[in-house]
């Protein structure tokens, strides 16, 4: 029996703040260590609630994870459309991921590939098709602009970028006790930036940190 179109419009309500409630406890507490009963207190209402939208915590983990992709893509989007200056549309970009992974504590994607492999592998290979596009393109615009060494591999070197900016989230690697994840990104992006451009890029990244940095 369908629903009736007041009541497919509560569910879709509901079934959003559902996810919007479990991504800010996920990404506060990780994913294994939230239960389906933290989300059902959270938000007030019964775990049988919960049930009616996603059949398991899977289910919900992977509607969620998705849900935060692609609202980090649309606001990526939304950066590469305004900007001109690829230096700095980097630097944006890195500070909007970091604002939205604002409550991060407890690395959850270290939990998401421990626990929840099958989901990792689908979102890292959605974040690399993703990121590969975005980074090339910025890559290019810098080669063309007269900001990136002209002899570079645009190809290489955004495959190479997306290959770091997963390796620094490595918890074994990178612990988290001893490396901030703002620390990590803003390291590593400089770090790339400082290899692929020219002179002219150097100067516009050196008065950029410059000017940004307090």
């Amino acid at each position: 029996m369908f629903l009736k179109f007041p009541d497919v419009h509560l569910h879709l309500i509901m079934r959003e703040k559902i996810i919007h409630k479990s991504g800010e406890l996920f990404l506060t507490l990780g994913f294994k260590s939230v239960t389906m009963d933290d989300i059902a207190n959270a938000l007030g209402i019964s775990k049988k609630t919960i049930y009616q939208h996603f059949d398991n915590k899977t289910k919900l983990i992977e509607a969620t994870t998705t849900n935060m992709f692609e609202n980090i893509c649309g606001g990526i989007d939304c950066i590469c459309e305004a900007s001109h200056n690829p230096i700095e549309e980097l630097y944006d970009i890195k500070m909007y991921v970091m604002n939205y992974l604002k409550d991060e504590k407890t690395s959850p994607q270290f939990q998401l590939k421990k626990y929840y492999p099958q989901i990792f592998q689908s979102l890292q290979m959605k974040q690399f098709e993703k990121m590969y596009v975005s980074v090339k393109d910025s890559i290019q615009k810098g080669v063309d602009t007269g900001l990136f060494r002209e002899n570079i591999d645009v190809d290489f070197i955004s495959r190479m970028y997306f290959n770091g900016m997963t390796g620094i989230k490595d918890e074994n690697i990178f612990p988290s006790e001893r490396f901030t994840m703002d620390y990590l990104m803003e390291s590593y992006l400089e770090y790339h930036l400082r290899a692929i451009c020219n002179e002219n890029g150097l100067l516009t990244l050196h008065k950029f940190i410059k000017t940004n940095q307090s």
